[in-house]
């Protein structure tokens, strides 16, 4: 679980989290785009690609708890990626909040990912929090019309 201050009401801040078309404006070397739905209710179904120059896997989502402005929950229905992931929004005041992170994910590769993954995962969560920054300056800018 990773998480970022956001110096913008937590509704901004959910809108600008769910405007999922526009999240590889934060999030490294990600484009999303919604499949199947609205994107903005339970059943619908995102596909997440990340990668470099067309090399690297799509992450396909299903949204399995919509609770705005709160709490959004995805089941990750991937090859490579699978379990859930949940993004909260806690109100800390009528101009802020924070944003949390929280993926439960089954490690792909069998043997390989478990023992990579101690390895791995530095770099990962690196490039996680500093997309979470890049998160909380989107929304705060969002927050001022940058829609």
């Amino acid at each position: 679980m990773l998480s970022v201050d956001v110096a913008a009401p937590a509704g901004t801040t959910w809108l600008a989290l769910t405007d999922w078309t526009r999240q590889g404006e934060w999030m490294l070397g990600t484009s999303v785009r919604v499949v199947e739905g609205n994107g903005r209710s339970v059943g619908s179904k995102i596909a997440a690609f990340t990668g470099l120059a067309g090399i690297g896997f799509t992450d396909m989502m299903e949204i399995t708890a919509w609770e705005p402005p709160l709490r959004c929950t995805v089941r990750h229905l991937g090859s490579v990626v699978q379990g859930t992931g949940v993004f909260q929004v806690v109100a800390k005041g009528a101009a802020r909040c924070t944003f949390v992170w929280a993926e439960h994910l089954k490690l792909p590769f069998g043997v390989v990912g478990q023992l990579a993954w101690p390895v791995l995962r530095p770099a990962f969560t690196l490039g996680v929090r500093q997309s979470l920054r890049q998160f909380a300056r989107f929304a705060e800018d969002y927050s001022i019309g940058g829609r």
